[in-house]
């Protein structure tokens, strides 16, 4: 089987899944195309432009199989994921070139899809579960060299925004057992991993209610100003429970979460509490804005106004201080005017995020603004308005770096940097890459000889210079969490 991954962390942990129900049932893996007997393509829907990349790759293997054939080596191809949900019929007719079709809640269905595909008929599964956690699979690990890894906690989404497609791909949320996620940890501590990623469309809405005693608890508080269009449920352990839980397996082991939502963090969150107080969590913060127009925040069904999402930034600063924000931006969503446009452009500007992802608005079938709204900005207009908000996230963010520089930043080290073998490459605690040179250094305990920084080590790096994406340094010694949170 040759695995490849396209889109979010969330398909990344998808595959990891695939790939070990695959495995138990005596699959082996390659990293050569050209020696797989089944090429499987993990897909992402969220914007057409990672829909036509996969279009583009299935051309490329449609070569391929033609000259398998010839040689009498069948090549099975299956599309899994987000996009084998949302076109399951066009994918199957479209050249009659894929063999399987597999939705995110059918992976355990993975042999028998191959099973029947190896009879030369396609197979294909795209039912949706309520209750579909793959809670007893733990998923082989395979991003990021063994230093990282992703944890999912919940799969689904229940916010309903206009433009989203998740909710129709992934189905409602629902919540992975506790204990399991906890397992998982555990095991990924005792492999060495030294810094975890727990993983949700929407993770601070995460709600267990797979023990009699959860479901006595009350319904989770919404963030002053904001709302939903669902009603929260009572019971269940809440993810600031999880997030206690998780930080304390591994004093050594970082712990992120993405993708929280807004309208999840009330004035008296514990996970704020959590985030400023354990040295083991990461002081980062992914808040999706979207826009920052009022109106356009209605239409998108966000919740919120940008007033309520301001002074949620300010609480959060408050909570945290120095703390790394990140956010979502659309750019021409429907009806966006050029006033609407440069409300987002200075909400860019008065927040000054670190870390950006903005993209051009992509209708997608079956949401709410297919049916409800039209895309009446221009494609000139959109890309326009992208470009400006990229190069305003870019201004904004190098300020935020630059205040970085002639500080001492904990680093964990991944690998060589991609340009240069003779630096290193890491991510401080906001999230931000840093460079550095890969050259002796001492242990901060003072109890080793000189020695080089190996991935899944902790580094000092005193910051030179910075940029909009990126922080360099010199590397001061080699440390440990526990030890750069207080004097050692």
């Amino acid at each position: 089987v040759y695995l490849e991954t396209y889109g979010c962390q969330m398909n990344v942990n998808d595959a990891e899944i695939a790939w070990a129900i695959l495995e138990k049932n005596g699959y082996a893996r390659t990293k050569d195309l050209d020696a797989a007997d089944v090429v499987l393509l993990v897909t992402c829907s969220v914007r057409e432009k990672a829909e036509q990349a996969i279009w583009n790759r299935l051309q490329h293997l449609k070569a391929l199989k033609a000259r398998r054939q010839q040689a009498h080596l069948p090549l099975r191809i299956g599309i899994l994921g987000c996009m084998a949900e949302r076109l399951k019929e066009e994918i199957l007719h479209r050249e009659k070139l894929v063999d399987i079709v597999a939705g995110p809640d059918a992976y355990r269905d993975l042999p028998r899809l191959l099973a029947v595909a190896e009879s030369g008929q396609q197979a294909a599964n795209v039912l949706l579960s309520l209750d579909e956690t793959y809670a007893d699979i733990l998923p082989v690990q395979t991003s990021r060299g063994g230093t990282t890894a992703f944890v999912s906690i919940m799969r689904g989404c229940n916010n309903m925004c206009t433009y989203c497609i998740v909710p129709f791909t992934r189905g409602r949320e629902r919540s992975r057992p506790i204990a399991s996620i906890l397992q998982e940890v555990r095991m990924l501590s005792d492999q060495g991993v030294k810094e975890v990623t727990l993983l949700g469309q929407n993770v601070n809405s995460y709600r267990d209610m797979s023990e009699v005693q959860f479901q006595s608890a009350a319904a989770p508080i919404l963030s002053r100003g904001f709302s939903t269009v669902y009603k929260a449920k009572p019971g269940g352990l809440h993810f600031a429970h999880l997030l206690d839980q998780v930080s304390r397996i591994d004093p050594e082991m970082r712990i992120r979460f993405t993708s929280p939502h807004p309208k999840d963090f009330p004035d008296e969150a514990s996970v704020l509490q959590l985030i400023r107080e354990r040295h083991n969590i990461c002081k980062q913060l992914h808040l999706p804005a979207q826009s920052g127009s009022t109106r356009v925040l209605e239409a998108m069904r966000r919740g919120y106004t940008r007033e309520a999402y301001l002074e949620l930034v300010h609480h959060v600063r408050e909570s945290i201080p120095g703390v790394s924000l990140s956010s979502d931006f659309i750019a021409g969503f429907c009806g966006e005017t050029e006033e609407d446009h440069q409300q987002t452009v200075s909400l860019l500007r008065e927040v000054r995020y670190n870390i950006g992802f903005l993209f051009a608005y992509s209708m997608r079938q079956k949401t709410r603004a297919y049916h409800r709204l039209h895309d009446d900005v221009p494609a000139d207009v959109k890309k326009r308005r992208l470009e400006e908000l990229i190069t305003v996230f870019r201004e904004e963010a190098a300020r935020a770096n630059e205040a970085m520089v002639g500080q001492s930043q904990l680093v964990l080290v991944e690998g060589p940097s991609k340009r240069s073998a003779s630096e290193l490459c890491g991510r401080n605690d906001g999230n931000i890459k840093v460079i550095f040179p890969d050259a002796e250094t001492e242990d901060a305990a003072g109890c080793e000889a000189p020695c080089r920084a190996q991935p899944g080590d902790y580094v000092l790096v005193k910051v030179t210079s910075a940029s909009s994406q990126t922080l360099k340094g010199v590397l001061l010694c080699r440390t440990t969490l526990a030890c750069s949170a207080a004097p050692c």
